[in-house]
């Protein structure tokens, strides 16, 4: 193909994707209706149900307690994420604490009902490292400044 042709065919190209970019991107600023947001709320227990059943090879109740424990607190969750909402808040934190508190109470339930060695799979899985930032954003959220081990950080008199 000669320059001309080339340059025309993706200034052609930069042109479309200018046109669709701005609308697909307006289309993504809609508010998701009610039906939208339970059908991504169905979705995402599922896949996360499927995940912890692959991962620690559940027993059937155990699939199911992990489907109730999600299917209750990701709801309640949401429901208090969007009172929030609603009323206004604008404070980020505020967010985080609804998301932290949610998140423990899966991790508390969870532990409830997993064996030893799935629970020590799932902390392995990610779990622990989610918990030890709760924990950390709790502590800066109650003032409470973690202690340093001793002897590190002081100089030594002579």
């Amino acid at each position: 193909m000669n320059f001309i042709v080339k340059k025309t065919i993706i200034s052609a190209a930069a042109l479309l994707i200018l046109a669709i970019l701005p609308a697909r991107l307006a289309a993504q600023d809609q508010p998701l209706t009610p039906e939208e947001i339970e059908k991504k709320r169905m979705e995402f227990i599922d896949k996360e149900k499927e995940r912890l059943v692959s991962l620690l090879n559940l027993e059937y109740y155990q699939e199911f307690w992990v489907d109730s424990t999600l299917t209750h607190d990701i709801t309640a969750m949401q429901e208090e994420m969007k009172n929030l909402q609603d009323s206004k808040v604008s404070n980020y934190d505020m967010y985080v604490a609804v998301q932290d508190k949610w998140g423990q109470k899966i991790y508390d339930a969870y532990h409830c009902f997993f064996t030893e060695e799935q629970w020590a799979k799932y902390l392995k899985s990610g779990a622990a490292r989610e918990q030890l930032a709760r924990d950390k954003r709790q502590e800066k959220a109650s003032g409470i400044k973690p202690e340093k081990p001793a002897g590190k950080n002081k100089k030594k008199k002579k």
